[in-house]
Parts: C-alpha cells; structure tokens; sequence
C-alpha cells in the first residue's frame, strides 16, 4: 500500500468518525456539562490516535531507500520483460546507421566487372591488369546499412550478452535495372558471459579498434586483418585465446586459380595480448593454423604460423596515429579479404604454405568538433614461388587514402576520400586504380 492510499484512508476515517459525533453534539443542548466534556474528551482521544498512525506512516515512508536514479540519457521502461521467455531484467537495445556509398571509378588495366565486390569498396585484389583504360564509372548503393539487437542480462551478478547483427551485403534479388533488392548478411551472432564468448564475431586476431576512421567500407584494405567467423573465445584481463572456425585457401599449381579447402580437422588457434592507457592502445596478436587439402588420391597438410602487432597512439585532444603489421605464413585468408593464397600447391598435391606480411600507419586530425580527415598509406607482399603459382597471381598491392568528413548534425557524417591504389602481378606487369569514393550515414 502506497503513502498516498494510507493517508485517503485515515482522512476518511477521521471523517466518518466526525460524522458519527455530528447527530451527538446537535443535541449538546439536552446534555449536562459533564457529558459534554466527556464526549469532547473522547473526541480528542481518537483525533490523537490518527495523528499518531499518520506520523508513524511517514517514518516509516521515510526510511525506505530511495530509487536508484537512472543513467544519463536513458528513459524508464516498462517493470516486465519484453518478451515473456526472457530472464526476469533482461534488457533489450538496438541501433546501426543507413549509409549512402558512391564512387566514381578509374582504372587503367581494364574494367571491374559489373556485380564484383570491388565495384562496391577498395579490394585491392579485383584491381585490373593488363587491359586497356576504359573511363570512369560511376556506382551507387546502400548495401552496407545496417541493424544491430542485443539483449543483456545479469543472474547471480554475472553478465550475460547476446548480439546479433546484419548488414545488406548479400546476394543481389534484383537487379540495378529496377529493384536493387539485397539480401540480409548476418554479420555477427554471439553470446558471452563472464570471461566466455561463443558464436560468430571478429576474429581473436584481428584489432578492430585499430581501424582508421575511413569513408571506404575498409579503408588500407590490403594492410588489414580483417576475419569474422565462429569461434570459443576465453579472456582474462589483458589476455584473449580463441579456437576458430579453419578454411584454407589453395593456389592451384601453375594457376590463378584457387581451391577452397574445408578438409581442416583442427581450428584455428589464437593469442592476443592487449595493453590499454590513457595514450592509446597496443595489442600483439599469435595465429597458428593447420593448412589441409583433401582428394581422392592425396591428402595433404602443413602448419603454419603468424603474429600481428597494431595500435592507437593518441597524439593530443585532436590527433591520433592507428597502426598495423603482420606477417608470417599461411596468413592469405586474413589479410585483406583473401588478397593471398594461404598455401601453394605444387605438382604432386603437396602443399606449401605461402609468407606474406602486409600493414598500414593512418593520422587523423579533428580540424574543428564537425570536421575531421584522415591520412593513410598501407601495403602488402607475398613470397611466391613462381615455380608453383605461374607468372599470373598478385605479388604486391599498395594504396593510399585521403578523406574529409562532415557532421553537419550529431551522428550524420557526410565524407569524401579520394584513394590512389595499386596491384602488381609475379611477372612486373601492374594496374592502377584511382577513386573518388563519397558517402552519407546517419548513426542511430
């Protein structure tokens, strides 16, 4: 029972009690001074005895905790769950951003054929070579909008966090003739709690918080690890371990060719070590791998091994310089969207596994709080043997980035960045691309 209900009742008693004296004191008149008196003193007694329950029910009222108040910017929701066979508290968010991309599209060793990622963000590995200069081309889209849910809850003062999320980089439905339909990608999808991970999310190996602030959907594609799959994940502190879904990646021999190998009978294993200040960050990455392919007639593996160092080092309010560096073998798949192979195949079926490194340094500056930009340069080379993989199949990939971005309002960016990028094939031959790649998103 509430204050506000005890105090109505005791008011409404005092009034019948009231009532009840009105008819006795209209015939005051035929009483003797001594009963009035007595009526009166009676009165009295009971008007007292509601006093005393009213200031005992406002002690009482003012002893309770007060409600703990709620956090900054949020807003009361309803006292039940949401959804019925949820656990009691869970607490339910969402958010993602829409975002415009449109790039104007120069390369001088061919075309990039209609339909391939590369017409949709910097993938150095579809960059022609050896064509002829066919103009530029103009591409628009939406496909990597966005959509997050998460659902938290806490048991016994243990955390547990469910995440799902989507993006539009699916298989076309349509056609850019008419629909431009899309379908959803499912991006992430994992559960945690306490110092465990399950599910699918960036791979243990890969330093998101390294990424530069790009209008590109990667930006230094090729000097990136960038993997998301399945995976166990432990941490503790500083410390990160993860088992992880494994794939290899063949060059076929003497081919361009690759074959996608998912004869792995051991996941991909990683270490992370993660050092935060009020600097920046510095993380430093291990990957061990089985390489593993499969026919009828050979069945073939190696190991193969690779470390990662990146960061962020903040240079003041406005300045920051985010870095990475990789290298080791069997590192293909990882590095820049599949820009290798992670082994080569020789003439018996035997594999080899493929050295390779890659990175890239970015500078951003916040020229005022609505307008910011960013500098880049990144790089990547893989040691082939031209014996195994032919003449034909990508040696070295360079970029460099500059971009400008906007806010004209809170969490809407409008930017633009021009990149300047670079494959060269085993036997010297090269093509260039050059872009001019805009975008508006809002952040919701």
């Amino acid at each position: 029972m509430n204050r506000n209900t005890k105090t109505r009742r005791s008011t409404l008693t005092l009034a019948l009690l009231l009532a009840t004296a009105a008819p006795g004191l209209a015939l005051a008149q035929d009483a003797s001074p001594q009963d009035l008196e007595a009526r009166i003193a009676q009165l009295e007694q009971m008007v007292q005895g509601l006093k005393s329950e009213l200031e005992a029910q406002k002690a009482a009222q003012a002893a309770q905790p007060a409600p703990a108040p709620l956090p900054a910017g949020a807003q009361p929701i309803q006292a039940t769950t949401i959804s019925p066979a949820a656990n009691a508290g869970t607490k339910f968010s969402y958010g993602g951003f829409i975002k415009l991309d449109a790039m104007y599209t120069n390369t001088d060793g061919g075309e990039i054929a209609d339909g391939s990622p590369g017409r949709l963000f910097y993938l150095p590995s579809t960059i022609p070579v050896g064509g002829g200069d066919e103009g530029s081309d103009l591409d628009m889209h939406a496909q990597f909008s966005r959509f997050w849910f998460s659902a938290d809850t806490e048991l016994d003062g243990r955390k547990i966090k469910a995440y799902i999320e989507a993006d539009m980089f699916g298989n076309a439905n349509g056609n850019e003739t008419s629909t431009n339909t899309y379908g959803v990608t499912l991006r992430h999808a994992y559960v945690s709690w306490d110092k465990w991970l399950a599910g699918q999310t960036w791979s243990n190996f890969q330093d998101v918080a390294a990424l530069p602030d790009s209008v590109d959907f990667v930006g230094p594609t090729e000097g990136t690890i960038f993997v998301r799959q399945a995976q166990i994940r432990y941490t503790n502190g500083p410390w990160s371990f993860s088992v992880e879904n494994p794939e290899t990646l063949v060059n076929a021999h003497l081919s361009t060719g690759r074959i996608t190998s998912d004869d792995n009978n051991v996941p991909d294993v990683t270490a992370r070590y993660l050092h935060k200040a009020a600097w920046g960050h510095f993380t430093v990455a291990g990957l061990a791998r089985q390489l593993k392919y499969e026919t009828l007639t050979s069945d073939e593996s190696e190991s193969a091994f690779a470390l990662s160092v990146s960061g962020k080092w903040n240079l003041g309010a406005n300045d920051d310089v985010r870095y990475m560096l990789s290298g080791g073998s069997g590192l293909g798949r990882y590095l820049g969207f599949a820009l290798g192979a992670d082994a080569m195949q020789a003439a018996d079926g035997s594999l080899e596994a493929l050295d390779g490194y890659g990175g890239f340094i970015a500078w951003r500056h916040a020229f005022t709080p609505k307008l910011r930009g960013s500098l880049m340069y990144s790089a990547a080379q893989f040691d082939n043997d031209p014996l195994l993989t032919g003449l034909a199949v990508t040696e070295a990939t360079q970029s460099i980035h500059a971009n400008l971005i906007y806010s004209p309002l809170p969490k809407i960016d409008i930017g633009a960045e021009i990149i300047f990028g670079e494959r060269e094939l085993e036997n010297g031959q090269s093509g260039e691309l050059d872009r001019l790649h805009m975008h508006v998103k809002y952040n919701f």
